[in-house]
């Protein structure tokens, strides 16, 4: 079983690729400062790297 991620939207997506606004909104993010809990699975971190730049990653229990 996969753990789990938390991952917080720190810098604005205004600007960015579509690519990338793309995935930061697939993981769930909307709002400047908002985290969100996902799955540690290959395709969250494919959207996590997309976007690395703009977020805080943390492992979560």
């Amino acid at each position: 079983m996969a753990g789990t991620i938390k991952v917080t939207l720190v810098k604005s997506l205004a600007g960015q690729l579509r690519n990338i606004v793309a995935s930061a909104r697939g993981l769930g993010l909307r709002k400047l400062h908002q985290s969100v809990t996902v799955q540690d699975t290959p395709e969250n971190r494919g959207m996590i790297n997309a976007a690395i730049h703009l977020l805080k990653v943390e492992k979560t229990a």
